[in-house]
């Protein structure tokens, strides 16, 4: 049975490949792309704390938090592990990839549609995000 994140991934995954498959271009997807790739960055985040077992049962991330400056972000998410952040290296950088996501999220998904190669961006830095958590 896959767990929530995993289904979410899959999910996100299907709507990536659908968008890139569509004839009508990424474009006609923008605003699943978003809601989707925000979504599985929370998921991602998530799964990498479930990976190295600090993260509280029933915890949950919220997307808004990657919204705020690191710090404030940090303060929230200290709450969720049961570890200092400090002593998880990666997450600095697992931050920064899920802010540089969200950043785009509201744009995007309420916004006017962007060009192609601006969806393109964010798709490959969510597979660049999901695969550096899944490797590490």
């Amino acid at each position: 049975m896959k767990t929530t994140s995993e289904e979410i991934l899959k999910e996100t995954m299907d709507e990536i490949n659908a968008a890139l498959q569509d004839s009508r271009g990424i474009v006609a997807h923008q605003r699943r792309l978003a809601f989707v790739i925000s979504v599985s960055s929370v998921a991602l985040l998530e799964s990498f704390l479930q990976k190295r077992h600090v993260f509280k049962s029933g915890a949950k991330i919220n997307h808004q938090w990657l919204k705020k400056k690191k710090d404030n972000v940090k303060i929230k998410l200290a709450s969720q592990v049961t570890c200092p952040l400090e002593s998880l290296p990666e997450l600095d950088n697992f931050l920064e990839q899920s802010y540089a996501l969200e950043k785009e999220r509201n744009q995007m998904a309420y916004g006017k549609l962007v060009v192609e190669e601006k969806l393109q961006e964010l798709i490959n830095l969510f597979l660049k995000f999901k695969k550096e958590v899944e490797n590490a």
